[in-house]
């Protein structure tokens, strides 16, 4: 079943701090390299998703972030997006 409302969330995480999202992340391609019974299977997504979506995804966690919080009130004023 393919996936078509794709979310993605960009977060900084100290490396081998034992979180567990972390640690599933390291473990699942490992596992997926060294099991020869995989079926193969690619999927077709266009270069401009790829590049675009992020970016797009990116700007407004930035713009909602900027706007709900309560620091640089000052600067807000001079850049309100």
């Amino acid at each position: 079943m393919e996936q078509r409302d794709w979310s993605l969330e960009i977060k900084w995480i100290k490396a081998r701090a034992g979180h567990r999202g972390n640690e599933m992340a390291d473990q699942q391609p490992k596992e997926a390299a060294r099991n020869k019974n995989i079926e193969e299977c690619y999927i077709r997504i266009p270069k401009s998703v790829v590049l675009i979506e992020p970016k797009e995804q990116s700007v407004k966690w930035w713009q909602r972030e900027w706007t709900e919080k309560t620091k640089g009130a000052k600067k807000k004023n001079s850049f309100p997006k």
